[in-house]
């Protein structure tokens, strides 16, 4: 009977099926964390989000959002390889959970306005459960859309920075409803990376998907209570 280790030395599929293999265990493992960690951002969000609202806590200026949020992404880039990344990202989406109180309170006293809440969240949740669902079981590569969210992502702040003076109506829903989409690209590329091996960190992996959801969320708000006439 020969030997394993002379079977494995001389079987040339040996070695790529053991690498395969590795490489299947850690990239389930980033993304069992990654769903793992996102649902928990997303409910410390939410507790976050009904403490703001129970407070009647006023919208946190412009200032203090664009300091606070890129501040954080910016500790958490730093930090995602430490267990600190895990403090910073609660930290982050704490942050973006407690700005949500305000938004929430807002909308919730124009006429229909529970109904616009109740339907965002769920347009939001389905649209990041089928993205997920569709770049999980597809397992493609969305690395084409770089670009794209290259691209998008300049075009969103200049965009934001000029309706900041201009003030149009119909410019602000357009970033709104270009938002959605960037975001939804932004999913698809992440849970993409993921997939395939090219993201190897939860931590960065969450707040990208976490952020993107965010997004969604805060779009679809806007797009729907302009179209109900109470924007």
């Amino acid at each position: 009977m020969e030997h394993p280790r002379f079977i494995m030395q001389n079987n040339p599929y040996a070695a790529p099926q053991v690498s395969s293999q590795q490489d299947s265990v850690a990239i389930n493992k980033v993304l069992r964390n990654t769903y793992m960690l996102l649902g928990l951002t997303i409910i410390f969000s939410a507790i976050v989000a009904g403490v703001a609202m129970a407070m009647e806590a006023p919208r946190l200026n412009f200032i203090v959002m664009i300091v606070g949020f890129y501040g954080l992404l910016f500790a958490i880039h730093k930090t995602q390889n430490s267990s600190m990344g895990l403090v910073f990202t609660f930290a982050l989406t704490g942050f973006l959970g407690y700005s949500l109180g305000p938004i929430f309170n807002m909308v919730l006293s124009i006429p229909g306005g529970s109904n616009t809440i109740t339907m965002a969240l769920s347009m939001t949740g389905l649209t990041f459960l089928s993205l997920s669902a569709y770049a999980v079981i597809s397992k493609k590569d969305f690395s084409f859309l770089s670009g794209f969210l290259m691209t998008g992502f300049i075009v969103i702040v200049v965009a934001f920075v000029a309706n900041l003076f201009l003030q149009i109506p119909i410019l602000s829903l357009a970033i709104s409803g270009f938002m959605v989409l960037f975001s939804s690209a932004a999913i698809l590329w992440q849970t993409g990376q993921i997939i395939n091996g090219g993201e190897r960190n939860y931590i960065s992996a969450t707040v990208t998907l976490y952020v993107s959801i965010y997004n969604i969320l805060l779009s679809l708000i806007h797009i729907l209570t302009a179209f109900s006439g109470d924007d």
